[in-house]
């Protein structure tokens, strides 16, 4: 860091002010295109504007589903129940149908017995997975058991952003509900007792087209670059809500002004600007907010930004771990040094899941953060540790501790006053490279015969070398172009199948999906005996997928040294390059 630069332990976090702003937003629900976020996002406009950013509220349509009203009746007993957005609704006689037992509803689960027409009994929260199954099975609704007393409001949409022509299909055609854990026992203790047990359900979905809002805030840099062309750090957070969502996601939204005023402190060290963009659609549209934005100004983040930021529910009540948020291997470093400074914590070096409106993965821009701090440790059945109130009426403003709040708020601004300030931009793609030249190294010795992948491997090889003398070189514009360039083809490998256009489901995925084919084979072949029908589909797969790869590993090699070429030749060539 430079040394004339202002400290995270100097900057002037105000954890009252962040409550006072909290205090204001608290007192809207923010349902995506409702009155109420609106009022809630004009407040935060005002803010950033009296920060000194100029503001635009941009309006589109998003694909957004708000659930209504719902009941749930197992053997004449009514129970308390919540249906879920995105999932079918009933119509006003609701659906029956006899109850089985799926447990947890894995794939093992689903597929022991015909299940059309049944009702299905799962332990957990709502999730996209469980109504897809439950689809596709041809179920006629889902009853599923929270693992407290808590109903936690779920989009169960595995469509990322809005449904599109080829992608509709996927949504849920089924009804969904959710009862507490005792209720879940007792229907089960009736399975026990009586066997065959009727159930009904009747939910109402309000699903459909409306206008949401997105504030885009901005800020140059003092560099005197055009706007036009100039590099540009995005931090974002959604500001769409279930009920009051105080700390999911009022507290990203306050940190994120309060990292914007002290940010603004430091203008005149800015080497690229900043863009906050303050989404809607994330809970009740699957991130539609996001992904609009960027298919939408796809070309103009594609050319001009260097990393995301995103910041979802920090500073929660008992939020004293910090090792296990998610970051993206080009940005663990930043991450590592920063946590570390601010809390002495170690980071777990998680991957950056699929979630928290990430929507710039497949085009290549790479994140950090979503969920920040977390509890050590979560009850049964729990995502991120975020707390019994997450998605539920109780995410209030007492759930908030204001001290954890600004320590968060702290550790944005000093990863986000690195991303802005540093001459050469705080990007390593050593880790990223170190790891995809093991995964080619490991699927190479058991496809041995099968599949070459000695040019794959190859091409990591050279980039690592590339790289490595690009920076030694030290040419701030051409390693900054060169450390872009390669994300624009890494992250989409290692996040994504290397289309750069379109959007992965809303679901768990494994690391470097572009070799998920790969791994098919092998395991396929392994299975056989002999050559099977199932292997030599596998093959083709493969042979896609690999050629995929190659090709990506081919142009990315081509970027940099065309990046070389320019450090080699006029220092005209140079900056009008960069």
């Amino acid at each position: 860091m430079n040394a004339n630069r202002t400290s995270g332990d100097e900057i002037n976090v105000q954890p009252s002010r962040m409550m006072a702003d909290l205090a204001e937003l608290a007192r809207h629900t923010k349902h995506a295109g409702t009155v109420g976020e609106r009022e809630s996002l004009a407040v935060i406009e005002a803010r950033l504007r009296e920060a000194g950013f100029s503001c635009n509220v941009l309006s589109h349509d998003a694909y957004i589903s708000l659930p209504g009203n719902a009941s749930c009746t197992v053997a004449g007993q009514a129970l308390t129940c919540i249906t879920h957005s995105m999932a079918a609704a009933t119509g006003p006689d609701g659906i029956c149908g006899m109850l089985i037992d799926l447990g947890r509803g894995d794939a093992a689960a689903f597929a022991r017995e015909d299940l059309r027409g049944r009702i299905l009994l799962v332990d957990g929260i709502a999730s996209p997975v469980v109504a897809l199954r439950a689809t596709r099975a041809g179920a006629a609704g889902v009853i599923h058991v929270s693992p407290h007393e808590h109903l936690h409001e779920m989009c169960l949409s595995p469509v990322w952003g809005n449904p599109s022509l080829e992608t509709v299909g996927q949504l849920p055609k089924v009804p969904v509900v959710t009862v507490s854990a005792a209720d879940g026992a007792a229907v089960r203790s009736d399975l026990a007792r009586e066997g065959g047990v009727e159930a009904t359900i009747f939910a109402e979905v309000d699903t459909g087209w409306r206008e949401t809002p997105l504030l885009v805030a901005e800020l140059s840099s003092a560099s005197g670059s055009t706007e036009e062309d100039e590099p540009f750090v995005l931090f974002s957070g959604h500001h769409d809500t279930w009920h009051y969502g105080v700390m999911d996601n009022g507290s990203a939204n306050v940190a994120i002004i309060e990292v914007a005023r002290n940010l603004v402190k430091l203008h005149k060290s800015w080497k690229r600007g900043l863009r906050i963009c303050i989404w809607s659609g994330h809970s009740q549209g699957r991130y539609s907010g996001s992904a609009w934005y960027v298919d939408n100004h796809w070309r103009e983040l594609d050319k001009r930004c260097v990393a995301h930021v995103n910041i979802d529910s920090p500073g929660g009540l008992d939020f004293t771990s910090l090792t296990g948020t998610g970051v993206m291997g080009a940005l663990r470093p930043l991450a590592h040094r920063v946590i570390l400074s601010q809390t002495g914590q170690e980071l777990a070096g998680n991957r950056k899941v699929r979630s928290a409106d990430d929507s710039l993965q497949s085009l290549g821009v790479p994140s950090m953060f979503g969920s920040l701090s977390r509890q050590e440790s979560s009850v049964p059945g729990m995502r991120n540790a975020l707390g019994w109130w997450w998605h539920t009426p109780h995410d209030l403003i007492d759930k908030i501790n204001p001290e954890f709040l600004a320590r968060d708020a702290r550790i944005l601004f000093g990863c986000l006053e690195a991303l802005l300030c540093d001459e050469i931009l705080p990007i390593s793609h050593d880790e990223t490279l170190a790891d995809l030249a093991a995964q080619i190294a490991g699927l190479q010795q058991n496809l041995e015969g099968s599949l070459d992948l000695a040019i794959a491997a190859t091409a990591v090889e050279t980039l690592r070398n590339q790289l490595q003398d690009l920076t030694r070189a030290g040419h701030a514009p051409i390693v900054n172009a060169a450390l872009m360039e390669l994300s624009r083809w890494l992250v989409p490998l290692d996040y994504g199948n290397g289309d750069r256009f379109s959007h992965l489901p809303a679901l768990p995925t494994v690391p470097w999906p572009v070799l998920e084919p790969l791994r098919r084979l092998a395991a396929e072949q392994k299975a056989a005996s002999e050559e099977a029908d199932a292997t030599r589909f596998a093959r083709v797969d493969a042979q896609r997928a690999l050629n995929r790869l190659e090709y990506n590993l081919a142009q990315a090699t081509a970027s940099i040294a065309s990046l070389s070429h320019f450090r080699m030749g006029s220092n005209e060539d140079i900056e009008t390059h960069a």
